[in-house]
Formats: C-alpha cells, structure tokens, sequence
C-alpha cells in the first residue's frame, strides 16, 4: 500500500492507504475514544465512541478508510455532545460497585466517563439482572457488562477459537420510545444494543459449544469489570501493584508480559506474582504465559555443602552436561565456556535437532538464520503450515495464521496428519491437508515443485525433481494427451487436492511457510532442511523454524552442541548423576525463570530481555562458574558477550528495551544479524516412511509446554493417554480407562485415557510435560512412534 498524507486535527499524519483513520491516529499519538475497538481486529461498531467528521462527514474511524488528502475533524461540540450521551447511557444501570471491582482503576468505563465529562444522568430504564458464571479460568459477571464485543472479537479474529458470541439477554427491556426522539441516534443504538444482548458460548455447525483453551485474552481485553480471572477476583486492587517487564518464559515466543507483583500479605512483605498481563493490542499470550507464572523455587539460604559438591563433581567426574532450552541466553553461554574449559559434552535434545537443521538449511539457503517471523505469518496473504499441531506446539504462531486468514484474506494451507477441529473453523480460506504419517519429505518436495521456478533451480535439484514425474495417456475432449504427472501427490495422499492449491499459488506473493518439529525429528529432516533452503533461496518463502522449547534458537547458536553422551552426568533442569534444578527437585537449587534477570532468543530471531519479578537467594549457575575458574560478577554481565559471529551484538543487558509503541511497533532487544554464507548443498535423494501396528504422536495438551507450567497453581494437570473418539472407539476404550502401552525396549508405560474432542482421526498422543512419565525412548527419531497398546486388565 502506497504512503499517503491526512490531516487529523490540524496535525499531519503520513499513513498507508486504506489503513483504518483510527489506527492512524493512534499511531501519531492522537486521541479518539473506542471502547470496543482492537488493534488487528475487525470493527465492530459497537460502542460508536469514534465518530469524527471526515472531509466534512460523520464517519466511524474504526471502519473509516484512510485516503490521500484527507481532514479529520474527532472534537467538535457536537461529536462532544453525542460520546457525552454514549457515556451516560453506559451506566444507566451500571452497578456503583467501583469499590470492589476487579477492574477499578483501570476501567475504560470509569476513563471515558470522565474524559467526557459526565456529570448528570438524563435516562433511566429499569434494570436485567443475570447470572454470574465461570468459564474455565475466566469470570463473567453479566450485570458488569457493557457489550462491547471485544471478547468476541479477540477470540475469533486473533485466537481463533470463536468461543463467544452475543447472545440474547432473555429478560429484555426495550429503551423507552420516548428516548429515541430526544437523544443522538448513536446512542440510543448503543443502549437498544445493551438492553437486547449479552456474552454467551458459540457452538460449531454441528451444534457442539466450542472448546475454549483458555489463553484468558477475552479477560485481558475487557473494558470493565465483566471478564475477570477467577483466581484474581478479590484478589488485589489493580493500583497496589508493581507491574515488571519481561517475556514469556514457556514457549519459544518469548512474548512481553508482566508480572503484577506486590506483598503477599499485611503480616508477609515477601513479595508475590498476583497475576500477568501483557499488550493487548499487539502481543496476545497463550495459556501458560498468562496463568502459569507461580513456579518459583522457594530458597531462603545457600546450601553450601551442596554447592562444594556439584562443583567437586564437575571439576572430577563429569563427561557431559545435559539441560533444556529453559534457561537464559546467558546461562546457555556459562554452560557453554565450562564445556570448553572442562572439554564435555553438551547434550540439549531439543536445540540440537533446532541447530542441525539450521545448518543443514543454511548451506541451501546462503543465510545462517531463516528469514521468516511472526510479523510475517500475520502479514501474508498465503501461510504454509507443515509438521506441526500449530496451536499445541506454537499458540503464538497459531494466533497470527488465523489472524492473516481473518484480516488480510489470506489463504492458508494446514498439512499435518491430525486433523484439528478448531483449526478448520479459522476461515472458508483454509484448505487443511491430513497427509500420509512420515510423508512430510514428500510434502516439501511439492512446494519446491510448485513454487520454485525450474531456471533457478541447481542441475541436481532440477533432475532430481523429474525422477518423480511419469507421462501418462489421458482421453480429454475427446483428444488422447500426454499428461506429465508427479507420484509425490499420490505418496503424501493428496491427489484430490492438486488442482485447489495449483490454483492458490497463481495470485499470492508474500508467502510464509511454518516447518514444525516433525520435520525436526524426521529420519530425512537433512534433505528436508536442503529443500526449506532451497524455497528460501529462489522464491519468494519467508521461513519460520519451530523450536519447542523457550530458547532453543539462543541454546543452538550459543553452544556447540552434541549428539551423545560419555561419562558421569550433570543435569541443569535434566535428570543426571548429579543435577541442579529450578524445580526443586535436584542436588541443588537454581532460581526459575522468574527469579532470574537475562535474555531469550525467540522465534522472530529477537534477543529479548526478562526480568526477575521475585527473589532468590540461593546460588545460581553463575555461582557454580565462578567457583570453577569461570569468572563474572553478574550472569548478566555476559549479555554483551554472546556471540557475534552468530549475530548477537555487542549491548548491555540494562539498555534493551521492552515495549510496543502506539503503532505497533516493536521496540524489545534486537533482531539478530541475519549473516550472508556460501550456498554449498542441492537436495537429493527420497524415501518413505511405513508403518504397521498402532501409532502414537508425541505432543502436549494445548500450552502445557513443560514440567515448570504443570508447577504452577492453576495450569497443574495429571499426564493422560490423550486420544480422538474415533480411536478410542476403534479399540474399544472409554474415557478413564488405563491404559498400557508396551515399548519396543520391553518397558510398559500406563496412562489413563482421555479423549481430545479437537482432534478428528484415529490418533491418539502422550505428553512430556512431566518427567515422571519418560516417554523418551519412544520417540528418538521421528514424534511418532510405533507402539502397542492394550486395556490395562486390572485397573
């Protein structure tokens, strides 16, 4: 879109045409009142606060189209007049609770009432009255409501799930007529809206309520005190808390939040999370980021006597180091330097699969890194999404698919084996591939095919890809012709489907395409990693590679990591011979991640800063290096040390910032150089995957991304066999039963089942997220895995 120039208010504002007036205004620090609208969200119109006369007409700036030339006018006496009249038919019966409420000194309501200057009530009506109700993690308290329809917006047009609607009120009440004469007509629209409706549940097209996954972003959008965290209600007023930056510490999105932090208790001054929150406008949190903040690692001393033995056993019987992906850019460089000093090994599963790939595809692509983001998801106009259950994996990443599907009219293209319900209801744009298990290599390989123009393609490629094609001899109209067709369709089962995404290609140029750890994993994830390099290279494909794990991208480019272990081991957050842990489960404590200053490396390729929101005073890893010769004073001393080479850059900690402007933009750490290197590998070669008996997938329940989120209060669940109902009726299993599923090593894990009502298919899952229950061996080489699975006979 081309930059043009309006005038709001006698200021100049440069915009992009066709951007809504009152994002512009945002954007130049301009005030309008919208109580109902969202940034990257669909108008709705609800609250009509936004009026504003435009090139001499009323228009509503949430749905009004910039245009080159344009004057704005949003304060005449009038417009006044009319947000005036809005504001007080708001609360006509709107309960004086402001006391008690949750929402109290941050309620919209209570702001606009007076930047309107309310000051005397001309209507009156008699009141609704409804029940209160809690859904999930969230509150509603339908006599606090002013049906904005931000809830409704947000989930559907940002999460995805479109868990909520307008419904009708029931005991309706219609605005006296002597009314609609004498007030503005913007008004008496709010209010006739007010008295008829309110937030209910939706049900899908089969009349099922749709299932909500509790990210609590309808809450954190809400105007008043309507939607509110059940946990927090009572809790705290808004005002008395200390609101720390930070970024999401569970999944590899690394989003901003803060922790809203004061003391626990008049008698107790230790400091307590109360709750997170986060940009509403621009960074939408998911489930674990949200409610599973409190997994602090309660230590009130130094455990000396621990601390002399870890350390005793690195410097004497330590071969390897083995840790995970939740910890700071920092600590991963403190592991890295006793590797080299010590000369161990360094296992980390899941970076180490990120960082092989990584390699793989940069000698294809010429850059280290991949050149796609979340940004990018969100503002393309066609999204690949291959081997990954997206919104279990990556919410986030989730949230800006359906996002472009639902504001950008993009088209997306879902391929996994899994079906998900809540996927497919993203847009009629959506076109969701349930391919073959194991035929992920064949799926890249048609992308190359389709996208890749055969003139920039290597000679190797290029007659590699036609070993795939056969002619075959077709009647059309009549005629006998020649068809060149490719086995690949019929190898990944999607033969019904080549004409529909022939046809997508023709007309989409901003194009991203998700590689989630199934390819990670694969047996082929080498060619395969060939072939994303390859798309980078000669079209227009933005890719973005899916870590599981908070920092698996900071951990990869960090440290050298390796593929097996030798001698004794020392876990950081890892079962070993001797471990250390933030969980409180080890030899000796570690503070978790919210006692720690630092950075993560998220998905965008952005260092991005955290801060600690309570206190630790036990010892820290930077302790243990110092104690071996390692020496800094503060871990974060290292952030201006991380590597260059791999494109941190040399600042420190305490000048990053971490915050969204009124634009949007976002102004948190920094993005890594993304460095030029010589391509030097064409992709060759092919094979299929089989398998025979029954097959399980590695995967989570949605957000319940690791041992640190099942730690806190409210996301704390017990482990199941989760599976579809076409699986449990195909084995003759009900919900509770417990399960036995025999590993190929001998050993038997037992879970009890539970059906996942958003997955369509005969598939069936087992998680990680609890170290108790090791389902490592299954899954080595690929995230599904062969098994057999009976009924337990005693339960």
């Amino acid at each position: 879109m081309a930059d043009i120039t309006i005038t709001i208010n006698g200021i100049k504002c440069t915009a992009k045409e066709g951007e809504s007036i009152l994002n512009v205004a945002r954007a130049n620090n301009i005030f309008i009142p919208a109580i109902c609208y969202l940034s990257c969200c669909s108008p709705t119109l609800a609250c009509r606060l936004c009026i504003a006369d435009v090139d001499g007409k009323r228009a509503y700036t949430c749905n009004a189209k910039a245009k080159d030339g344009q004057v704005v006018i949003t304060n005449t006496e009038e417009i006044e007049a009319e947000r005036r009249a809005i504001m007080e038919v708001y609360i006509v019966n709107h309960p004086l609770e402001c006391g008690v409420c949750d929402k109290s000194g941050e309620c919209e309501l209570q702001n606009y009432v007076l930047e309107a200057k309310v000051e005397e009530q001309h209507y009156a009506i008699n009141n609704t009255y409804g029940n209160i109700e809690n859904w999930g993690f969230t509150r509603y308290d339908p006599s606090l409501c002013i049906v904005c329809e931000r809830c409704v917006t947000v989930c559907k047009d940002k999460i995805g799930e479109a868990a909520l609607k307008t419904v009708p009120r029931g005991e309706e009440l219609a605005v006296p007529k002597e009314y609609k004469d004498t007030m503005p007509k913007d008004a008496y629209a709010v209010w006739n809206k007010m008295q008829k409706s309110l937030i209910g549940k939706n049900k899908n097209e089969n009349g099922e309520m749709i299932s909500c996954g509790d990210c609590g972003e309808c809450s954190a959008v809400c105007p008043v005190g309507a939607l509110t965290s059940v946990d927090f209600h009572y809790a705290s007023n808004a005002w008395e808390l200390k609101k720390i930056p930070a970024s999401n510490p569970h999944s590899s999105d690394c989003s901003l939040i803060y922790y809203e932090v004061k003391q626990t208790s008049i008698s107790d001054p230790t400091p307590k999370i109360y709750r997170v929150s986060g940009d509403r406008d621009f960074a939408p949190l998911n489930r674990a980021a949200r409610f599973g903040y409190d997994y602090a690692n309660n230590v009130t001393c130094k455990d000396e006597k621990s601390f002399d033995k870890v350390v005793n056993f690195i410097q004497n019987g330590v071969g390897t180091i083995t840790f995970n992906s939740f910890i700071t850019n920092e600590e991963a460089f403190i592991l890295q330097k006793i590797k080299e000093k010590f000369g161990l090994k360094l296992i980390n599963e899941d970076a180490f699969l990120y960082q092989r790939f990584l390699r793989a595809m940069s000698k294809a692509s010429g850059y280290n890194l991949y050149k796609g983001s979340t940004e990018n998801v969100r503002k393309s106009d066609l999204i690949i999404s291959v081997g990954s259950m997206l919104r279990y994996d990556m919410p986030n990443l989730a949230y800006a698919f359906n996002n472009a599907l639902k504001m950008n009219k993009a088209f997306g293209i879902y391929a996994h084996p899994i079906h998900d319900k809540i996927v497919q209801n993203y847009s009629k744009n959506l076109l969701q591939l349930n391919y073959k298990i194991g035929s992920e290599e064949a799926i890249l390989y048609l992308l190359l095919e389709i996208f890749a123009p055969l003139n920039e393609l290597d000679d190797i490629t290029s007659e590699y890809l036609q070993t795939f094609h056969t002619v075959e001899t077709k009647v059309v109209n009549d005629e006998e012709m020649d068809i060149n067709t490719s086995r690949l369709w019929e190898i990944a089962g999607l033969e019904d489907v080549r004409g529909k995404i022939e046809e997508i290609k023709a007309s989409r140029e901003n194009i991203s395409l998700i590689i989630g750890q199934d390819i990670l994993t694969h047996p082929r994830w080498e060619n395969m990693a060939y072939i994303v390099g390859v798309l980078e290279r000669v079209t227009n494909i933005k890719a973005v590679i899916a870590p599981y794990e908070t920092n698996s991208l900071g951990v990869a480019l960090i440290c050298e990591l390796d593929e097996f272990q030798e001698g004794g081991s020392f876990g950081y957050n890892r079962p070993a011979d001797i471990t250390i842990s933030a969980l409180g489960n080890g030899d000796l404590d570690m503070p978790s991640l919210n006692q720690q200053e630092g950075t993560f490396t998220n998905i965008d390729k952005r260092v991005v800063p955290t801060n600690a929101a309570l206190s630790y005073k036990g010892y820290e890893l930077n302790d243990i290096a110092n104690a071996l010769g390692i020496y800094s004073e503060h871990t974060i001393d290292y952030t201006k040390k991380l590597p260059e080479e791999h494109g941190f850059k040399d600042v420190e900690f305490d000048e990053l910032t971490n915050y969204y402007d009124n634009a949007g933009n976002e102004h948190r750490g920094y993005l890594l150089e993304n460095n030029i290197k010589e391509v030097s590998k064409a992709v060759s070669g092919f094979d299929e995957l089989t398998f025979h008996n029954d097959v399980i997938y590695r995967l989570n329940p949605r957000s319940q991304f690791n041992s640190f989120v099942n730690a806190a209060h409210q996301t704390k669940i017990t482990p199941s066999f989760y599976a579809s109902k076409e699986f449990l009726d195909s084995h003759g299993f009900e919900n509770g039963d417990l399960i036995d599923i025999f590993l190929k090593n001998g050993a038997t894990l037992s879970l009890y089942a539970q059906e996942d009502i958003n997955i369509a298919g005969e598939f069936a899952y087992v998680p990680t997220f609890d170290e108790k229950v090791n389902v490592h061996p299954l899954f080595k080489n690929y995230r599904f895995a062969e098994v057999t699975i009976k009924k337990a006979a005693d339960e």
